[in-house]
């Protein structure tokens, strides 16, 4: 979770100054029928509000028009649809979530935020998606990529601050300790940059997330040469556990219908561990 993302994504919408861009689907409008949320346990009566960050192509990213797109934007309204609600968007920084969702300005947190312990201390969370590292490599390229070692005194490429950067600076310090050579790491502000240096020879390796990767092998771009390493849960966090409830009903009849696994595997991710409970807070 960082800020360079932002810069990048916030520019397709001319420039937010700081403010909150409230978005709202039309075609995910609640159905005809009674909400399973009342009025007074949610921030806007008859909506789910949901706080995201559409900086990370294809997980949540606005498109050409403004328009809210990616697996969290089509979970989330999703959701709301099965609730009775309309969803709403409220695009806004990582750093703002949890103090939002405390203030009450929205009733959900959709940004895959990390289960940790100091979170389970004051939020309902959700894990839901499982957020796991890729390998990506040159469409036939000279030195093929098979296995993680196969890194080792390469140079690579990643975005700045994010799980990414973190978990290849561990491998590197593994390779540092079994006597294997470590890589160059090179960090960028964006996942474009990041391809652009592999597309641009800089690089023999673009380090990012599945989705991501499986987006520019889809494109014919590169090849997705390793994926699912150091797996980790992005969640649905809340702070009142009546909603947090009544969406983890709404998630387990979307795995009981086929509808979330459709979802999530279209996007190359895989369901994060566990049946969609509700996680108890922890002191």
């Amino acid at each position: 979770m960082k800020t360079g993302r932002h810069s990048v994504a916030l520019k397709v919408r001319a420039t937010l100054c700081g403010a909150l861009l409230t978005l709202t689907a039309g075609s995910a409008l609640a159905q005809n029928c009674a909400p399973r949320i009342a009025d007074d346990k949610l921030v806007k009566p008859g909506h789910l509000v949901m706080a995201t960050s559409p900086t990370l192509p294809p997980m949540a990213y606005a498109d050409q028009q403004g328009t809210l797109k990616g697996l969290r934007i089509e979970i989330g309204y999703e959701i709301a649809k099965r609730l009775c609600l309309t969803g709403e968007y409220i695009s806004t920084e990582y750093a703002t979530m949890v103090p939002g969702l405390k203030g009450g300005r929205w009733d959900m947190i959709n940004a895959g935020l990390f289960v940790t312990a100091e979170r389970r201390k004051i939020l309902y969370m959700i894990p839901y998606e499982n957020l796991a590292i890729s390998i990506s490599t040159a469409v036939n390229g000279s030195e093929p990529i098979k296995k993680v070692d196969d890194l080792a005194g390469k140079a690579v490429s990643t975005d700045i601050g994010g799980y990414a950067e973190r978990k290849i600076k561990e491998l590197n310090a593994d390779f540092k300790k079994r006597g294997l050579p470590e890589m160059t790491i090179n960090l960028f502000d964006n996942y474009a940059t990041v391809y652009q240096a592999l597309r641009a020879g800089q690089v023999q390796a673009a380090v990012s997330i599945d989705p991501v990767a499986k987006q520019y092998q889809d494109r014919g771009e590169f090849t997705h040469a390793l994926s699912g390493m150091y797996p980790t849960p992005g969640s649905l966090a809340f702070g009142s556990k009546d909603v947090a409830e009544a969406v983890s009903g709404a998630l387990k009849e979307m795995k009981a219908d086929g509808t979330f696994d459709k979802i999530l595997s279209s996007y190359g991710i895989t369901q994060a561990p566990g049946d969609l409970a509700v996680l108890d807070q922890t002191d």
